[in-house]
């Protein structure tokens, strides 16, 4: 089992650049690949995009990369106007103080700010996917495999709560045995309380109590969670395909089955057990919603 919770860094370089990716994920019903990346790299996104989708079938995953260049491949830019401008002021602010203008040594041009800088040499982004692609998948790396031991920690919890869905649904078996006498012995006892002394047909109260009896019976639902159970259990046990989906189905179709027996009886030990049973599923869909 994976899960949609990571995060991962990676970096690579060599003479002419240096290459950082950090990508994180969290849970969404989809892909979801959203990429910063560097205006020199545009080209390369669809790349990127390829590399993301061999190890991430679902899940929003944020992806950035930031770029240094290095001393091979940054240049020197001078700027001659500049120079001159504060030579210039050079010249009049030695003549103020009576000084040989002359004395001023380039050096001191050179120093003051914006003559001289550095920038990127022309990028050529493809010449650099080796770098970005090495920085990508030690980034990818570390994304999966925390993936993949949050899913381990996932799945422990989801059947440790799949063992108390079973277990309810066990004590929910044995408090519905008898519920047909139990049925027709208070209808019984209400038809007394209202008829007097007045006989009952046993006939039509057997039939009553049938009915009753039919309208109340969980047996078809308790054999679905059983079911929906084993599906649960057999999928948590897939390992070469993303499972999140068929688990939140299976959720949903346990959570019906449970709703449907809530409203067939009101027998307080099998109510209280279907409060319990909710419970246990609101945590189970809340986990399983991380699940790739």
């Amino acid at each position: 089992m994976i899960s949609m919770t990571g995060f991962g860094r990676g970096e690579a370089s060599n003479s002419e650049v240096s290459v950082v990716v950090e990508m994180k994920s969290v849970n969404n019903r989809f892909r979801d690949i959203q990429l910063r990346v560097p205006r020199e790299y545009m080209l390369l996104e669809p790349r990127i995009h390829d590399v993301i989708r061999q190890y991430i079938a679902r899940g929003r995953v944020e992806v950035y990369v930031r770029r240094q260049a290095g001393e091979s491949g940054q240049r020197v830019r001078p700027d001659p106007a500049l120079a001159e401008r504060y030579l210039r002021a050079m010249v009049e602010i030695a003549k103020h103080l009576q000084r040989d203008a002359t004395e001023i040594p380039l050096s001191l041009v050179l120093e003051q700010p914006g003559v001289l800088s550095l920038e990127d040499a022309d990028t050529d982004a493809l010449a650099e996917w080796e770098v970005v692609g090495t920085a990508l998948e030690a980034a990818v790396g570390q994304l999966v495999a925390m993936r993949q031991s949050e899913g381990m920690a996932l799945e422990s919890d989801l059947r440790r709560h799949l063992a108390d869905l079973r277990r309810l649904r066990d004590e929910v078996d044995a408090a519905a045995d008898g519920v047909a006498e139990r049925l027709k012995a208070r209808l019984d006892a209400r038809l007394s309380r209202l008829l007097g002394d007045r006989s009952v047909d046993p006939v039509r109260l057997a039939q009553e109590a049938a009915i009753l009896a039919d309208k109340a019976d969980i047996r078809e639902e308790l054999a679905r969670i059983s079911s929906h159970c084993d599906q649960f259990e057999e999928t948590l046990a897939r390992t070469d395909e993303p499972i999140g989906r068929k688990l939140d189905f299976l959720l949903q179709e346990l959570n019906r089955e449970v709703n449907t027996i809530g409203s067939k009886t009101t027998e307080h030990p099998i109510a209280a057990r279907v409060v319990e049973l909710k419970s246990v599923l609101e945590r189970m869909r809340e986990q399983a919603a991380n699940v790739e």
